[in-house]
């Protein structure tokens, strides 16, 4: 059986989906910023699996060029690469925005999922199998007041799996993206720089998504038959939807 490897690893959907293959006997290659919580995670699984955990950040283009070549032959071949690390900085308007979180966003969302891609994208090609799975956002399919570059980079995403799936074809490899609506992880903590009474409010009065509910989602596509291709997922809770057109009415003049 053929090993994971995740981004984000070290909490919410990277963690829980590292439990999910865990349990099905998936080697796992776990990438994280945050050692002591990436160790948590390791510590924990490695009695079910082998673990190979490496810290380092999805924008460090050089750290991530050699992952594949140093990883030990326990974790050949990669079944999966599961593209979770990102985040969302502030929800503010786009003329009021930090450009810095524009930046970060950018950074992660985007270049770190190409980064990572591309790293373990030949290996998957040269063995005529694997499945990358990206982490999307329903932000990259509906606008919101204050989704601005969020949105963008999620939208990008969508973009990117379809022209993966393009340039692939014929050759063994899946691409799928799964876009969650809301999900009480550290998403909105991360937003909103660590207020963790704004982020409850996010999720006040209703039941929002967990991070094993997209977990779940994410190991069932990985485990459609070899031949079955899951495009794109998206997801929301029950207690959310879109709502009405939005119209701007100017005061009559007296």
């Amino acid at each position: 059986m053929g090993s994971v490897i995740i981004t984000g690893a070290s909490s919410g959907f990277g963690r829980a989906a590292a439990s999910l293959f865990a349990e099905a006997g998936h080697p796992l290659v776990l990438l994280a910023r945050r050692k002591d919580r990436l160790a948590e995670v390791e510590a924990l699984l490695q009695q079910q699996v082998p673990v190979h955990i490496e810290v380092l950040d999805v924008r460090d283009q050089d750290a991530l060029a050699g992952l594949v070549d140093r990883l030990p032959d326990a974790y050949r071949p990669i079944d999966v690469l599961l593209n979770n690390a990102g985040l969302a900085l502030g929800l503010g308007a786009a003329d009021q925005a930090d450009l810095a979180d524009w930046d970060t966003m950018v950074d992660t969302n985007i270049k770190g999922l190409m980064y990572c891609t591309r790293a373990v994208l030949p290996a998957m090609v040269a063995q005529k199998a694997g499945h990358i799975i990206n982490l999307g956002s329903v932000a990259g399919n509906w606008p919101y007041p204050g989704g601005n570059v969020y949105g963008g980079t999620k939208a990008f995403v969508q973009q990117f799996s379809r022209n993966l799936r393009a340039d692939l074809l014929g050759k063994g490899v899946r691409v799928t993206t799964i876009d969650p609506g809301m999900c009480e992880t550290e998403f909105s903590e991360v937003r909103f720089g660590g207020d963790e009474e704004k982020a409850a409010a996010v999720y006040s009065g209703m039941v929002p998504l967990s991070a094993e509910d997209v977990a779940e989602t994410i190991y069932w596509v990985a485990k459609r038959p070899a031949h079955v291709n899951v495009n794109q997922l998206e997801m929301m809770p029950i207690a959310q939807a879109w709502s009405p057109f939005a119209v701007h009415r100017e005061d009559p003049e007296p």
